[in-house]
């Protein structure tokens, strides 16, 4: 009998081990490349731009990717489908059809659609042709004389009351437009200012039952409390104006004692009437005192307190007011507009974007203006909808109680900073607002002013608006409120009665940026740029440029979307237009109606 030591062993049959192709091993990738952070942060400030790594680049295809070609029936369709190029297109190849200029396939292609504009386009409207009163320059409003009051010089201000004008409100913004034949893409309307010329506070943007002279420098009311804007905006820079106190506070020891335990002090001072001086952004009510609400920043005369979402607070020396001829000096300070998209973007970071203005900056901002064309009586204005105001400023001006819980309860106890989570809270780094009387710096009052760009403002929530979008007309604008008598003259510049210091020496500061064998270039660097107190009535030069230049812009961009053609829409009345058969609007410009 054997034994297990007798029998032969069994052998174990060899099995090939599979052997994956080239094509299906996964590839070594660099790390440094894939993983480089989106977001530059203070340990990698500049991280490194090159696009995320593809897989598809290193690992090889068994079959090769074959590219579409458009067979050449489908390429005129496409261009006869764009317009007056399918001619060109046609003659080039040596395929004629005949049709001229304006050939094109009788059968409209269905895979092609009209032309969507850009979300980063203006809205366009079909409008009627404009009148021959159109194109006449645009007018001011009708002075009626209202009355007249002493200056505290001996002289003798007449104030007029203005008529014949809109006025922003509910929700919407109105601009003087005129028709210009240089624009037919445009329907021939463009921007346009009426006289008075140059920064004055605005007629339009003014509530009613407010008093001005015919320069528009001047400004006072019968009523309780007003607001008007400056016609002129800023956003970034640091810029400066003055206003002298006409009818106020009366000067000499007169004051009362107080003792109603009100919030104006420990004292009544007697007066002429009352006034407030500071900036405003576009939300700000027009029916309430610079400083009421979130969206402005105010100087009350009476004991020359600061003042911002109703809430005073001490501000100049124990018994300083602000009283008749006294003049008072705002100057503002803001960062450049490309660290403020960062802020807005939430991409600011503090330890990286702290030094960001030393090094000039060349972009410029996309500006989107959705308008639309409207008569009021003998003028005709750009209409467009006006920013509101957020829930989330609403909040912080009126806080919930304590305790209170809600969906955004978390958030309110996070103080505005430029990295808030709500972009309505957020606060621009390095901005400020300074006050002087007299030529006599009195301080700071307010630092860390709250962001205006979009996200931070938002339009009216209604049909046409959209979110997102910079209209060129944000910032803070120079505003003044006066009560019951009170007065103020303005004083945007350039010769001020109290320069600020180093201001008459910046006007003509120059500095050698680059210097090379060939070539000398000569500026100013933007951060010496932004730092440069100027007067606001540079600014008003600016923003007139910057104006025209979005007209021009706009209208190009409409040129194009005809097909970089000239189309007629006045029924054959332009005989520099091409002639396309497409029949004017037959309503005319809506005709707007507003009370008193």
């Amino acid at each position: 009998m054997a034994t297990s030591d007798d029998l032969p062993k069994r052998q174990v049959t060899p099995v090939p081990v599979p052997v994956l192709p080239a094509s299906l091993i996964p590839q070594k990738r660099v790390l440094e490349d894939d993983h480089a952070p989106s977001v530059s942060s203070p340990l990698n400030p500049n991280p490194s731009s090159q696009p995320p790594h593809d897989d598809s680049a290193v690992m090889p295809r068994d079959k090769p990717t074959r590219a579409k070609k458009e067979s050449l029936k489908k390429r005129e369709s496409k261009v006869g489908a764009g317009g007056g190029a399918a001619a060109a297109a046609s003659g080039s190849n040596g395929v004629g059809t005949g049709g001229g200029a304006d050939s094109s396939r009788a059968t409209p292609d269905p895979k092609i659609k009209d032309r969507v504009p850009s979300e980063f386009a203006p809205l366009r409207f079909k409008l009627a042709p404009p009148k021959p009163s159109d194109f006449d320059p645009a007018r001011g409003p009708i002075f009626t004389h209202h009355h007249d009051v002493p200056a505290p010089d001996g002289s003798v201000l007449q104030f007029f009351e203005t008529s014949e004008h809109v006025y922003n409100k509910r929700n919407y913004h109105y601009l003087h437009c005129i028709a210009d034949p240089v624009f037919p893409s445009s329907f021939y309307y463009r921007q346009t200012e009426p006289e008075p010329h140059g920064p004055h506070i605005s007629f339009e943007d003014a509530s009613t039952h407010m008093f001005f002279d015919l320069s528009g420098r001047h400004v006072t009311t019968d009523k309780g409390f007003r607001l008007a804007r400056a016609n002129v905006a800023v956003r970034e820079g640091t810029w400066y104006w003055e206003c002298k106190i006409t009818r106020g506070i009366m000067n000499g020891e007169t004051g009362t004692k107080n003792t109603s335990g009100g919030k104006d002090g420990t004292y009544q001072p007697e007066s002429h009437g009352h006034v407030r001086i500071g900036f405003a952004r576009r939300e700000a009510s027009l029916d309430a005192p610079v400083g009421f609400d979130a969206y402005s920043y105010g100087l009350r005369d009476v004991a020359g307190q600061k003042i911002h979402m109703s809430r005073p607070k001490d501000f100049f020396p124990p018994d300083e007011d602000m009283r008749e001829g006294d003049v008072i000096g705002l100057e503002i300070r803001l960062p450049s507009e490309h660290l403020h998209r960062k802020v807005v973007q939430g991409q600011y970071n503090p330890a990286v974007d702290l030094n960001e203005e030393e090094e000039p900056v060349i972009e410029a901002a996309n500006i989107v203006r959705d308008r639309i064309p409207i008569r009021f009586k003998a003028h005709i204005y750009f209409e467009k909808i006006d920013y509101h105001t957020t829930k989330e400023l609403e909040d912080l001006m009126n806080p919930a109680p304590m305790g209170a819980s809600g969906p955004g309860s978390h958030r309110q106890s996070d103080k505005p900073n430029p990295n808030h989570a709500v972009p309505a809270l957020r606060t621009l780094p390095n901005s400020y607002i300074k006050v002087y009387k007299n030529g006599v710096l009195m301080g700071t009052p307010f630092t860390d002013l709250f962001a205006f760009l979009p996200p931070a403002s938002r339009p009216q929530v209604q049909v046409g608006a959209r979110e997102g979008k910079d209209d060129g007309m944000l910032g803070y604008y120079p505003a003044i409120s006066v009560f019951r008598g009170g007065a103020v003259e303005t004083n945007f510049g350039p010769d001020f009665w109290y320069p600020p210091p180093g201001y008459a020496t910046s006007q003509n500061e120059v500095e050698m940026m680059d210097v090379d064998e060939d070539t000398v270039h000569v500026g100013t660097p933007q951060q010496k740029k932004l730092d440069r107190t100027r007067a606001i009535s540079d600014r008003y030069d600016e923003q007139i440029v910057e104006d025209v230049v979005a007209d021009i812009v706009d209208e190009v961009d409409f040129w194009m979307q005809d097909g970089a053609r000239v189309l007629d829409r006045t029924g054959g009345r332009d005989e520099k237009a091409e002639p396309v058969g497409i029949a004017p609007a037959s309503e005319e410009i809506k005709e707007l109606v507003q009370d008193d």
